[in-house]
């Protein structure tokens, strides 16, 4: 992508952040600040998408010539989102309880991304099936006493220490690390050639 039109990521995720610069892209961060409750009955993959759009929307008021790429993330077991792991309440316990849960189990990693430009809005929802293995009592233990858990939705990073137990994932790799980058870049593209 060339260095204009103007990229703008409305994400403070360093993360997706390291990701966008990875594949060679420049551009500024502007991170919305946005109520991120998830509302009443609302489905994880909707709440991801409709907090991309969100996101994107905030910050594309502000700057209405540039692209800006909104992007949220969760992690869904029977039904359930897992976010990062809550300071509201222990957020040790937290991430316990939802590294319990995901032990022996599959879940689905859920991102959406939206991208407003000056002329066109498109969106993506990547879901990506991860594959845990039985968790034990001391490498749950140590991995609770590292600062790993509690910035990641599901209180895992695939990139990191938890990566021991991920035998199996099916889908993009990089969407369970925060940003699926090959639709991304489709989403630039097709965006690009509107203009």
């Amino acid at each position: 992508m060339s260095a204009s039109p103007r990229l703008i990521l409305a994400s403070a995720s360093p993360r997706r952040r390291e990701l966008l610069t990875q594949i060679g892209l420049q551009f500024d961060v502007l991170p919305a600040h946005i109520n991120e409750a998830r509302r009443a009955g609302e489905a994880p993959a909707a709440y991801v998408q409709r907090l991309a759009l969100e996101k994107a929307t905030t910050i594309h008021r502000l700057h209405p010539e540039a692209f800006v790429l909104g992007a949220d993330t969760t992690v869904e077991l029977d039904g359930h989102a897992f976010e990062k792991p809550s300071s509201l309440i222990d957020a040790r316990a937290d991430a316990e309880r939802m590294l319990r849960a995901l032990s022996g189990r599959t879940h689905h990693v859920h991102t959406g991304i939206a991208l407003l430009s000056p002329h066109t809005q498109r969106t993506h929802l990547e879901t990506t099936a991860v594959t845990f293995s039985a968790i034990d009592e001391p490498a749950l233990n140590h991995y609770l006493d590292t600062t790993e858990p509690y910035d990641k939705a599901g209180a895992y990073g695939i990139q990191g220490y938890a990566a021991r137990w991920i035998p199996r994932i099916e889908g993009d790799y990089f969407n369970v690390m925060g940003l699926p980058l090959a639709a991304t870049v489709r989403l630039l593209r097709e965006a690009q050639a509107h203009l």
